[in-house]
Formats: C-alpha cells, structure tokens, sequence
C-alpha cells in the first residue's frame, strides 16, 4: 500500500513541490491537497495584472483541476486545514471531515500584516494576497473614487497602479522616505518615484497612519501629525508574515517561522515545511525563486532519494514596477572600505550603480536598463574579479569584445550557459537554448512552456526574448511579443486561427487588414504562418504562396551544409520494386549522386544534388511512379512499419499494410510541423511507434493508438489515445486526430508539445468520446486532401503547372 502524502496549501511553493516529486517518482504516494482558497493553484505574483485588468483569473491558473485528476492527485479546495494530530497523524477539516496521513508537507504560506491601527476592521479596509482580495479591490473600484494604500513597496505601488488604471484616485502612504527601500537606494528610488508621479499617482512619504476614520466603512485615513485624507477604500500593503499558527497549535517548533532543517524537515521528521512559512537558517524568504528551491530539496526527500541539501539562497530582485525594469541583488548599500561605479542618464530614465570590495561586486542597483542584471549578478555570486574590465562594466557585458554586437541579444547570448536568467524558476540560460533548440521553439510562449522562464513574475521576459531571438533559425530575427504570433500584432496563434476560421478570412492581405497588422505585408515569422493556416482551413478556395514558404519547401529539397540539396522518393511503407530501385539507380547515375543513404524512415536518400538539377531529379523520379517524401516539409514525413504477421512469428495483425494504408491516406497533407507515423506489429513495437506524432500497436485484438510522441532529443512517448478493432477505425481516427491537429495547433508546433498545452483530454473529448465531432473532423480531412501537395514542381494537384503523377503503387 502506498503511504499517502498530504499537502496543506495549494500555493505556488507546494504545488511546485509535488510537480518536482512526480519527475522524480510519480507513483511514490497517495497525494491529497487541501487548500483554503476556492481555486486550483494559481500565480499569485500576478494577481496585479488581474487587478490592472490585463489578465482575468484563468489567465494564471498554474496547475488546472484537470492536471490534479490526470496526477491521481485528489484536490480538497475552500476547505482550511483547523488542527493537526501528530499523534494519530490525521487532519481536522473547517468542514468538519477528517484526513490522514502518512508524511505531511505544510506550505501555508504567509497572511499580509494589517497595522492594528483603530479602524483597521472597517469595510473597506483590505490587504492584498490573493484572489479574493482582488475580487473586493475591483468591485470597490467599480463603485468608489478615492483610494488609499499604505505602503510603498512592491505589493504596495503594484496595488496602486491597478487601482488607477481602474479609475480611481490613488495616493500611496509611505514610513519612509524612500519607496522600494528593500530594493533600491536614493537615486534609483527618486526616479521611480518621478515616474510614477507623471503617470498619475500621488505619494505621502513619511506618514505614519494613526486611524483609519468612518462609520460602518472607511472614509478616511488620519496621521501621527494630525492630517488627514479622504478614502474609499483603503489597501494595507505594508508586509507578509509567515503563516505558522496551524504549525504552533500542533506543537511544531516555530520562531519567526516554522523551523526546518537542510532537508527541508521540521522537528517532527514525518512533517516537511516550505515556502513562505518556513525559517531556514534564521532566515525568512519572500521571494519564489529561493521557495522554488526549498521545493526541489523537499521533493527529493520525499522521494527518497535523500542527496539534496537547502543551504539558503543568494537572491537577486528583477522586478517590473507598472512597466518599468528594474534591479538589484547583494548589499547595494555601500558601507565603509566599499567602491561604487555610477552610470545615470536621467534624459533616458536609466541609473546603474555597482557596490565594489575588492574588485567584486558586492552589490548592484539597476533602473531603467536591467538588461546586464543577469551577468552582475552571476559575477557577485561568483565573486569574479573584474579588475580587467573595471573601466568599461557598467557599459554592459557587450562592451567587453565578446559579443560581437552592442545590442541586448548579442549580450545576453555572450552570457555562460550556466548564468541564471529566471530567478523565480532558477532556469539558466543553458535550459533555454537547449529547450529552444531541441524542441523546435518560437515564441515567448513556448519558451514559457517547456522551461517556466519568464511565466511567473515576467521580470525576465527582455532576457528570454533576447535568447529567444539570438538562438531560433532562419527568417526569425523578431521574437514575438508577449501575446502576439510576431512583432507585427499583438494577436495571438489562437485568435488568428479563430478569426480566420470564423470571420471568413480567406487571404493573408484579409487577415492583416481585418486584424490591423502593424506592417502592411508581414514578416518572415507570420507569412509562413498565416500561409498554413490558411492553406488548412481553407483547401481549394486558398492558394498557397511559394515565397512565404522556408528554402527548403521553395526548392523540395533539404539544404546540406555545402549549399546542395538531398531528395527523397516516397516509398510507402518502406515498399519497394525492383524497378523501383532501378529507376532510382538510374537518376544517381544521371545526376551523378555522390551518395545515398537508406534512411531511418525506410527510404533511400540522394545527398549532393545541385539546385539547377532538382527540377530534372524530381520529373526522372516521376516518370518512374515517385512522388516526393516530403522529408523538407512542414508536413507528413514517413509511416514506419515492421514486417508484421505476414512474415514475422510475433506479428499479430499485417502492420505493413496498415501503414501503407495509412501513408496514403495522409501523404501529402501541410501541417504545422513535420509529422510522423509508424505502425508496430506487436507490442514488442520494432516500428517504435510510441514515439511518433501518431502511433499505432498492434495486439491480438486490435490496434492500440498512441498520439504526441517525440523521438528526437528529447523524446517523449505517446499517451494512449484508445484502442480500436478494425484498420477502418484505425485510419478514422488518424485522419481526425491529424485534422484537429492541423487545425488547433500553433504554426511550428509539434504534436507532442501540442498535446501537453491543450491536454489529452481535450483530445479524447473530440476524438473518443464524440463520434459525431470525429467523423466531421475525418471528413474534413478527407475533404482537404483533394488539394494536397502532389507534384513537387507544381502549384497543387490539378494546378495549370501540375503534372499528374500517380503515387507510387504497392502490393496489399
């Protein structure tokens, strides 16, 4: 029986503890979370956006019921954890129930300090931590005019701009004299203060709140020196604490909060705490990227692995203040025997200043141009001598020669691969590039997706676009912005593919006018996006544009290194005549082929063919019955089969002929990116088709379908789609997965990071439960693959410039 793990706190620290403990042992415990707000996990360092009205709440869910459910993780939501038996190790519910547990992992975070100022308990009166408090922030700011927030740190100036951005008259009270005073000095303070000025707040600096005025609800805000002010509504965002009374009441040893060791553990060796709540080391984190860390230590000891140490976290401060970047990490606050370097332009908003001991940071402090932050902070953790290049650090790493160009990409590029770029994930710039590369990536999104970078705070989105754009491939020198597909709108993939779908968009000049692009004929990022979509919503009523398509589908071939080009003949399910191989003999000879290759997909490939001579290459190879394997092609690349029952002892079903079934039933098919099938005939899977896009196994009693497999470097194996009985049913649903495939996913995304944005279950909802939405989706398939992709040299099958060729036929 598995020992059953129970999570207190469905926050971002916790949940993240259980996604690094499912990487590590997914099968390891029964998991339950119990969390006392109504919601799944969500982020909560943006609820600003929400209140700015920039984001709504499902815009930062984190983790979906649907993600608890498909972890077998049971979710207990708006139901608070009362009191915790050690003895007998069960949980008392606010509801009543009862809950137990073998290992306890406690992440209740932190509650936000509210001044016990007389009047605090008045309506209107609120702190700001999480959904609700937004819930009560907008309704207030629907109905009132005049706020009041007291505090002028991040939470607190955060709170401030999405109040005025709602309408409402803000002033932000502060202690000090100096807002941000955690993570700014004097002068980088003074100029965010100015800004924000100009933008429409009002500030009161050392102000000492003494009451908070009114009847039933707030009117006003009274002060130490006998002032006053009008208010509304007033937000008190002057400080967390952590949140350990549950941990007190059990007898779990606490100071500022709850007490644990470098594992993570509390005195009781069967309770984990992290997060917000904890005390390691003396010491209290606000922060999510050291959180992050306390969750990967705890993860790998409830797995058992028992390797991980906590030893506290060096933390360096990357924040977006209402639009403007700002910087700092270390001890910026020079004292005596320390050096400063000071770099200001006040005309251009920018402020850079550098702590020095000894020729190494100590400190740094960014305003404006936080571009460098990443590389300072790598030096001070690091504790680099920067003696050589003291003269020029403050212009930027770029500065130094080893760029190559004085632009942010090139300096973010000439960053070590091991320099952290998202402070809140603790994603390196390593992670990216090889995420980026490996996984075909291509926008901010993706790279969101597949590393975390920049999907928590946002502080780091200049230096995951900067990578994002030094690191992708040809015709992308914009990277998209941070909702739109290209530089050229803020749309996104999804509402392009809708308006397309739904307004009756029917050219790229339609989409651009209707959807205001910026530029009037595109980019090299959105053309050959906008051609897809096109060209898959719409067959026969779009032409296809050549010259939004990448060198490779211009000239059907694949560019080698040496600028020739590589051609390969379709030969369906790997089948081949003699003939056939005679015909292919003969265009090596007559093209001078110096090589060729039987390829792992079950085709012969011809290396070292000139670009003048691809057009003749391709009408020999038709003559003799071959149409191309599209292997350059953002579309259907082979269907790999084994033997199968006709020759092989093991097989159980003729996979062969399924596979050149199914070949022919999608060749020739545009998609967003390439696509591959295979065909095993047995679960002994020779065919490897639990890697492929589309998978099919064969058994005793049918055929097993598998769906979003990669087998590249990063491979990842299919999820089971379901299983069927007849070949039939097989090319049923491999034409409506394909279809919806082509039709929902993002230009240049592959199926299996398709799969895991819109879920599985998302897919089985059309593909398996609704036969109705299936058939209509094969039929459009069906449908599209009249006006599929034929002749190489032609524009479409039955264009004026196309010739007929006849696919290659094969026995069974």
């Amino acid at each position: 029986m598995k020992e059953k793990l129970v999570l207190i706190g469905n926050g971002m620290a916790g949940v993240r503890t259980l996604e690094e403990l499912l990487k590590l042992d997914n099968g390891a415990y029964r998991i339950t979370v119990i969390g006392a707000e109504p919601h799944p996990n969500y982020n909560r360092i943006m609820l600003s956006p929400v209140l700015a009205g920039e984001k709504a709440v499902d815009d930062i869910v984190l983790n979906t019921r649907e993600w608890y459910a498909q972890n077998g993780i049971e979710l207990k939501t708006g139901d608070a954890v009362t009191a915790i038996d050690r003895v007998r190790r069960t949980l008392t519910l606010a509801s009543g129930a009862s809950v137990d547990y073998d290992r306890l992992l406690i992440a209740t975070g932190s509650t936000p300090f509210i001044i016990p100022v007389p009047g605090h308990d008045k309506q209107g009166v609120l702190g700001f931590r999480d959904i609700a408090d937004v819930e009560q922030m907008l309704a207030a700011a629907g109905q009132y005019r005049k706020a009041v927030v007291i505090g002028g740190g991040l939470l607190g100036l955060e709170a401030a701009n999405g109040l005025m951005k709602k309408g409402m008259e803000v002033t932000v009270v502060h202690l000090l004299d100096r807002l941000l005073e955690r993570q700014l000095d004097g002068p980088a303070s003074a100029l965010l203060k100015a800004s924000l000025e100009e933008r429409g707040l009002t500030f009161l600096m050392e102000a000492q709140t003494a009451e908070i005025t009114g009847g039933e609800r707030v009117e006003g805000v009274r002060f130490a020196d006998g002032s006053e002010i009008e208010a509304d509504l007033v937000v008190m965002a002057v400080g967390i604490r952590p949140n350990m009374a549950l941990a007190q009441q059990a007898g779990i040893y606490c100071e500022r909060g709850i007490l644990v060791s470098d594992t993570m553990q509390t005195y009781d060796p069967r309770v984990y705490a992290v997060g917000e709540c904890v005390q390691h080391r003396g010491t209290c984190y606000g922060l999510v990227a050291p959180l992050f860390e306390q969750a990967k230590v705890a993860a790998n000891h409830l797995a058992s692995f028992g390797i991980a140490r906590y030893e506290g976290s060096v933390t360096s401060t990357k924040l977006k203040v209402t639009g403007i970047d700002l910087f700092s990490a270390g001890e910026f606050i020079e004292a005596e025997g320390d050096e400063t370097l000071v770099l200001q332009d006040p005309a251009a908003g920018i402020y850079k200043k550098l702590v020095l001991r000894d020729n190494r940071i100590k400190g740094a402090v960014m305003y404006g141009d936080t571009m460098d932050g990443t590389w300072y902070f790598t030096l001070l953790r690091e504790g680099t001598d920067i003696s050589a290049f003291r003269s020029t650090i403050l212009f930027g790493q770029h500065d130094l020669g080893d760029a190559g160009h004085g632009d942010a990409r090139a300096s973010t590029m000439a960053l070590p691969d091991g320099a952290e770029i998202c402070g809140c994930n603790g994603v390196c710039k390593g992670e990216i590039v090889d995420a980026i590369t490996k996984k075909g990536l291509f926008t901010l999104e993706e790279v969101r997706a597949h590393t975390k970078a920049s999907s928590s705070c946002g502080s780091c989105t200049g230096l995951v676009e900067a990578i994002l754009a030094g690191t992708v491939g040809e015709g992308y020198d914009k990277v998209p912005s941070k909702k739109g597909m290209c530089g050229c709108t803020e749309h996104s993939h999804d509402e392009v593919i809708s308006a397309i779908r739904h307004g009756g968009l029917k050219t790229m000049q339609a989409v651009r006018e209707t959807l205001e692009w910026s530029t009037p004929d595109g980019c090299a990022s959105c053309r050959p996006a906008l051609n897809y979509y096109l060209l898959a919503h719409w067959p026969g009523e779009y032409r296809d544009d050549a010259q939004s398509r990448f060198i490779n589908e211009r000239a059907h071939g694949n560019i080698q290194k040496d600028g020739t080009y590589s051609v390969v003949p379709r030969m369906f399910g790997g089948l081949c005549t003699a003939d056939e191989l005679r015909a292919i003999a003969d265009v090596s000879d007559k093209y001078r082929v110096p090589e060729m290759k039987v390829t792992g997909g079950q085709r012969i490939d011809l290396f070292g063919i000139r670009k003048e001579d691809l057009p003749a290459v391709w009408r020999d190879l038709a003559a003799a019955g071959f149409v191309s394997g599209h292997a350059y092609g953002k579309a259907l690349r082979t269907v790999k089969t084994c033997a199968g029952k006709t020759w092989c002892r093991f097989g159980t079903q003729n996979s062969t002929a399924l596979g050149v079934k199914l070949e022919q039933l999608t060749w020739g098919s545009w998609m967003p990116h390439k696509f591959k099938l295979a065909v095993s005939g047995c679960p002994r899977n020779c065919a490897e088709a639990t890697i492929k896009d589309f998978g099919v196994v064969c058994v005793d009693s049918g055929y097993e379908l598998h769906v979003g497999g990669n087998g590249g470097i990063k491979v990842r194996v299919t999820d089971l789609l379901c299983k069927v009985q007849t070949e039939e049913e097989v090319l049923e649903y491999c034409g409506a997965f394909t279809q919806k495939y082509r039709e929902e996913a993002h230009y240049l995304e592959r199926t299996a990071p398709w799969v895991e944005r819109v879920g599985l279950n998302h897919i089985k909802k059309s593909i398996v439960d609704d036969a109705a939405q299936r058939q209509a989706l094969y039929e459009r398939f069906k449908h599209s693959q009249q006006f599929a992709q034929v002749d190489p040299w032609g524009q479409r099958a039955g264009g004026e410039e196309a010739h007929e060729f006849t696919p290659l036929k094969v026995a069974g």
